[in-house]
């Protein structure tokens, strides 16, 4: 990551001060071309991305695990987005998680200030993606943090209030892994690979992860502006902890954005760029942002689960010799992310251009 600047292009200002202003009009640095403006109206309003009951995978009935791993398949090629509930992880801790995050964004600016962050790691206290100058920027803050390895896993990086938070965050990443392994057989599976394929291809035990808190503050003109651009995640496979009260996930779906309508403890699981890279695009990423409100905040929990950051990616040779020919050419995860830290989100574009030339 030597490449990455040390410090951010232009002086950094929290989205959460300029929306407790009370300003009725955002500043121009947060209006977006006319293009990417969200409609807030959901062009297909009766349309929502697959619920999947993941406890019926350990079902005594053959035909209900059956049935539950296609569902799976089918959501993996068909969105690229699914939720799951009874996905094995306590009800009570993820509404413990999140209202802890919520506890900390509402903490004084000068405690939040102290976990500032630099676009070397990105871990901490943030509101921008990229080091672009001038770049467009998102109506949000966040908190970024590093999970595993367990070399890159900093307690004192990780926030002090509330008091329980630390260990709230710990709790809440080892039950994620679990679920994020069990899924990764079932994916592997799908595509017709070893039940370890894809885990054994981001590293086996020796994985990466991370989370993103994201808070999105109340917005005045929330119809100027997006709380995250328009983006497909470049890890490998997301699990996403949303806000129960107010939904603002839009996914991109044959041309229209869906706005996606969380249900109660359920986790939006969605496939990488890495996992489209590693199945030869049967199983592919897929573009999604976020839109603001007027007069509700929202904060939700991105965890990433991730290759081993410098293990070569490429289309699981099984795939190829079936498939066709091999549509990327190998790239680790640490040269791949190089990419979004640097431009900040950009729709498909990096994925797009790791094709192997024809």
């Amino acid at each position: 990551m030597s490449s990455i600047q040390q410090d951010w292009p232009e002086p950094i200002v929290r989205v959460q001060s300029l929306s407790d202003s009370g300003q009725g009009v955002i500043p121009e640095r947060y209006v977006k071309p006319l293009g990417d403006r969200p409609s807030m109206v959901s062009s297909a309003a009766d349309v929502d991305i697959p619920i999947i009951n993941l406890g019926e995978l350990y079902s005594d009935d053959d035909r209900v695990r059956a049935n539950t791993i296609s569902q799976i398949n089918h959501a993996c090629r068909d969105w690229g987005f699914f939720q799951v509930v009874n996905h094995g992880v306590s009800p009570e801790l993820m509404d413990r998680a999140r209202e802890a995050w919520r506890e900390f964004f509402h903490s004084p600016m000068d405690v939040k200030q102290k976990h500032a962050n630099l676009p070397t790691t990105y871990e901490g206290y943030g509101s921008r993606l990229g080091v672009k100058k001038g770049a467009i920027l998102d109506w949000s803050d966040y908190y970024f943090l590093h999970y595993l390895p367990c070399s890159l896993k900093d307690y004192n990086k990780w926030p002090l209030l509330p008091s329980d938070c630390r260990e709230v965050i710990d709790e809440y990443g080892k039950q994620l892994v679990i679920l994020a392994k069990k899924l990764m057989k079932v994916l592997s599976v799908n595509l017709g690979l070893s039940e370890e394929y894809l885990q054994n291809a981001f590293g086996g035990e020796n994985i990466g992860a991370c989370l993103r808190v994201n808070f999105y503050p109340k917005c005045p003109q929330p119809d100027l502006t997006l709380g995250l651009s328009s983006h497909s995640d470049p890890g490998g496979m997301t699990l996403l902890l949303p806000d129960n009260h107010v939904p603002g996930l839009q996914v991109r779906k044959d041309g229209s954005w869906i706005t996606v309508k969380p249900a109660r403890h359920a986790f939006i699981v969605n496939i990488g760029d890495q996992i489209q890279v590693l199945s030869n695009a049967i199983y592919k990423s897929v573009e999604h942002r976020v839109i603001v409100n007027p007069s509700e905040e929202r904060v939700s929990l991105a965890f990433f689960y991730n290759p081993k950051s410098d293990i070569p990616i490429k289309p699981a040779e099984d795939l190829v010799t079936r498939e066709g020919a091999s549509l990327y050419q190998p790239m680790t995860f640490d040269e791949y992310r190089l990419f979004i830290r640097l431009r900040g989100p950009c729709g498909k574009s990096q994925v797009e251009s790791l094709k192997s030339p024809r």
